[in-house]
């Protein structure tokens, strides 16, 4: 008697145990398929729980993950459970957890076996251990992708710099020669008009070459100790005029006792000029540009928000990458914003950019600043 005792209760244990080692094996093999998400393998792991623990037909489970819950149908929260922390890189991000729904007899754990316990924290590391994986996958091609970009931009600038030297010659001729061309005596109005419109193509072909220079570092900058309210309002009053002929109400808030940065005026000047210009180009039917400046901890801020029509998400994705542009063609070369990007990025400032799609674009530029000095100067 004693003896098929001891038999059936070596068959539950083989039977316990070979339940366990499918269930890890299953795991395993939920891990090595290529092509899954990560929220599929955590759907796919859960379901592998109940039939490996003694009751399955009334066992339910669980993985939460980063607030995330991933469990069987018809889950529901049980008295009789058994947990295990689910621990990614030395930090506790969720747990692994499986119960009866229904009351079952005391055993080693509640009723839960011995083998159970090392079962279930045994599938926590090896789920943390996928988590762990798939994130360093996720930051290598991330790292590979910022590589690429950083080789792209690279060449970007090299190319930039030379197109820049090679046109600024003839550029300076046409323009030299059509400011001669406007002194001539007796010149018919009609051929100063064109003239004129000659000049003014050169200058702002000019400027487009300044910007390649830039965003090649080709043209360093002269940093001295400013005062950002003060840059803002100068730089705003040859923007008042273009803001009211495009039906735009500018509200100005600058701060009047900020500590001094140490930039470069021209190139500060330069930042706010392109974040307006692209702010009235979101806004052709009108709205309101609000521009202010303040101070946040020690760094210093100036913000630009528009009403206008708004980025998806995917052009947010874009708008530092040269010559990516959603204006049409002649509206934009897609140089200005890669441009506010390098200078703040030189002056070792950040910019924050939230967009909605028919609702405006906010870009909040922080800049630090300078370190307190008696003798300094602030413009």
């Amino acid at each position: 008697m004693a003896s098929g005792r001891a038999t059936q209760s070596a068959k539950v244990a083989l039977r316990e145990r070979v339940k366990e080692l499918t269930c890890l094996y299953g795991i395993a093999q939920r891990a090595e398929k290529p092509g899954v998400s990560l929220d599929e393998i955590l759907h796919s792991i859960v379901a592998l729980l109940p039939p490996a623990w003694q009751y399955p037909e009334i066992a339910t489970a669980r993985i939460v993950f980063n607030g995330r819950s991933y469990a069987t149908p018809g889950f529901r929260k049980c008295r009789q459970k058994q947990t295990a922390d689910l621990v990614v890189n030395g930090d506790r991000r969720g747990m692994v957890e499986v119960g009866y729904v229904e009351k079952r007899p005391e055993n080693d754990e509640g009723p839960f076996l011995k083998e159970e316990r090392n079962l279930i924290e045994g599938v926590a590391r090896q789920v943390a251990l996928i988590i762990e994986r798939r994130q360093a996958e996720e930051d290598r091609a991330k790292l590979e992708d910022q590589l690429r970009h950083a080789d792209r931009l690279a060449t970007i600038g090299v190319l930039a710099a030379g197109v820049a030297h090679e046109l600024n010659e003839p550029l300076g001729n046409i323009l030299g020669f059509a400011q001669l061309a406007k002194k001539c005596p007796d010149l018919p109005e009609s051929a100063r008009r064109d003239i004129e419109k000659v000049e003014a193509a050169s200058l702002q072909a000019r400027e487009v070459i300044r910007k390649l220079l830039v965003y090649a570092r080709q043209m360093p900058p002269e940093r001295t100790k400013v005062n950002l309210s003060h840059v803002v309002e100068k730089g705003l009053n040859f923007l008042e005029t273009r803001c009211a002929q495009a039906g735009v109400e500018l509200v100005c808030s600058l701060a009047p006792d900020l500590p001094p940065i140490t930039a470069d005026p021209v190139q500060l000047n330069q930042v706010l000029v392109n974040l307006v210009v692209n702010a009235l180009q979101a806004m052709p039917n009108g709205g309101k540009l609000t521009v202010q400046t303040c101070l946040s901890g020690s760094q210093v801020c100036l913000i630009v928000e528009d009403t206008g029509i708004g980025m998806s998400d995917e052009e947010m994705g874009q708008i530092f990458v040269p010559f990516f542009t959603t204006k049409g063609v002649g509206q934009g070369t897609g140089l200005g914003l890669p441009v506010v990007h390098r200078i703040v990025a030189a002056h070792g400032g950040t910019i924050e950019v939230k967009s909605k799609v028919g609702c405006g674009t906010r870009f909040e530029i922080r800049l630090p600043a300078a370190e307190s000095n008696g003798g300094a100067r602030s413009d």
